[in-house]
């Protein structure tokens, strides 16, 4: 009998490890996106173009970050597009290069570390699209969890 109770206190005990690991997998996966314009620019554009538009979606898993980033109506050539950290109307350092130059459809997957993981996952990062009119950035867009 004795043996019979540790065999199922046994196999409780391991269904419970492998529903955390299930969880826990679950858990650490993170969507995020964001939407472009010229009006969440900062500093404010140098040539103004209200038409430039994009958007940037990813995934989170663990540290690897998989990307994709859309844009159209720029004053010209994407010359570079990077995620930055800063909260909303701040201009802040270059966190992640994504692309330089840059194609509309552009995508990638990277690995993060664990500070801009952590940024990512509290809204301190945003994504910005440069060109040359707009070396600061013509676009940019809060990078927010879906």
């Amino acid at each position: 009998m004795k043996k019979i109770v540790t065999m199922l206190a046994l196999a409780f005990a391991l269904s419970l490890v492998v529903a955390s690991l299930g969880f826990a997998a679950r858990t650490s996966t993170i969507h995020v996106a964001a939407t472009l314009n010229a009006k969440q620019e900062v500093p404010k554009q140098v040539v103004k173009d209200t038409k430039a538009k994009g958007r940037f979606t990813g995934t989170l898993v663990g540290r690897k970050l998989t990307w994709k980033l859309t844009f159209s109506g720029l004053t010209g050539q994407a010359t570079a597009a990077h995620l930055h950290l800063g909260k909303a109307g701040v201009a802040g350092n270059v966190l992640v290069p994504l692309c330089a130059p840059c194609r509309s459809g552009a995508h990638g997957k990277t690995t993060v570390s664990a500070a801009v993981k952590r940024a990512l996952a509290h809204h301190k990062v945003y994504v910005n699209v440069h060109t040359a009119k707009n070396p600061n950035g013509e676009i940019r867009g809060q990078v927010a969890e879906m």
